[in-house]
């Protein structure tokens, strides 16, 4: 009796326990817990990031991944990829790096500029992919040779300086607690909560998921996608602005490091590579992750060619994780 007893309450348990882990491995929970997991690991290691400086200096080197990531994760949650990032994050640390504007009027113009950037690239992607109907990948790899050429018209070497104001104002901390750059993430982030309830937001998931569903249920397709492509140049024009800030100086190839990276970024946060799944957030999360893995390595005095490899490895328990707990939970 005792023993019949013991399996009925297991039995009860277990789609609970499946039903929590399928919950965590669709949203933001997995890639939340798994970031301080490593982060209680790294303050282990290291005491002082646990500290203003230390979290400060942690978000600053976060920043520009996390950024690009996010633009990324509005491409492929509406089915497709976008190389074109590389491009426009060099283009915008160029052109701080040559034309510095210094105080806060001269940051703000500088924003602006590196988002009128990231914007006119995101409309060309737009209009080659969702009018022409070119494939994505195609596209924006075209845009993205077009783009690493223009910086380097513009910056034929690594050199330049940028703004004194951006360099230590945007890296810097608020009241000695709060990082700058950190609120400037925090902002996307809110920001993107509140789109992705609008009828555009829908959209990005509903053509993502099945784009003939969509176009029949009377979403403007094409309209769609070329808001995504824009929105994603967007917060590339940011991430150029933020990696300037860190960098303090100008590079061609500045953006070309980040490419595969939000990638990973993307995927490790949970965002469907075949579209209409997943969300802006996690992917942040995704790219934290990435980046405090690399710090955790170098506190441990694991050579820095092995990253990728323990990137790489991470990236790959996770989405097999969550695969096989969205698969266990879809049998039951």
């Amino acid at each position: 009796m005792s023993h019949a007893t013991s399996t009925e309450t297991s039995a009860r348990h277990t789609p609970f326990a499946i039903g929590l882990l399928r919950q965590l491995s669709q949203g933001a929970g997995l890639i939340v817990i798994i970031y301080f997991s490593l982060y209680a690991f790294y303050g282990y290691l290291q005491p002082r990031a646990l500290e203003p400086y230390g979290i400060a200096a942690l978000m600053n080197n976060t920043a520009p991944l996390a950024l690009a990531a996010a633009g990324q994760t509005f491409v492929v949650l509406s089915r497709g990829f976008d190389l074109s990032l590389a491009g426009v994050i060099s283009i915008c640390n160029v052109t701080l790096a040559v034309a510095p504007i210094e105080g806060p009027g001269g940051a703000a113009l500088s924003v602006l500029i590196c988002l009128a950037i990231g914007a006119t690239v995101g409309a060309v992607n737009g209009f080659l992919v969702a009018y022409l109907k070119l494939q994505s990948i195609a596209a924006t790899l075209a845009t993205m040779i077009m783009c690493q050429g223009i910086a380097l018209v513009i910056l034929n070497a690594p050199g330049g300086y940028v703004a004194e104001w951006i360099v230590y104002e945007m890296t810097d901390r608020l009241w000695g607690i709060v990082p700058v750059s950190g609120l400037v993430v925090l902002a996307v982030v809110a920001a993107w909560l509140a789109l992705r309830r609008t009828d555009f937001g829908v959209a990005i998931y509903a053509i993502g998921a099945d784009e003939q569903a969509a176009s029949l249920s009377g979403i403007n397709v094409p309209r769609v996608r070329f808001g995504a492509f824009v929105c994603a140049g967007l917060l590339y024009g940011l991430a150029g602005f933020m990696l300037s800030a860190q960098t303090a100086t100008g590079n061609p190839n500045a953006g070309t490091p980040l490419l595969l990276l939000t990638f990973a970024a993307v995927a490790l946060g949970g965002t469907s590579l075949s579209g209409g799944r997943g969300g802006l957030f996690a992917s942040v999360i995704g790219a934290a992750t990435l980046t405090l893995l690399q710090k955790v390595l170098f506190s441990t005095g694991v050579s820095s060619f092995y990253t990728g490899v323990f990137q790489g490895a991470v990236l790959i328990i996770a989405v097999v994780f969550s695969t096989t707990i969205a698969r266990i939970g879809e049998r039951k």
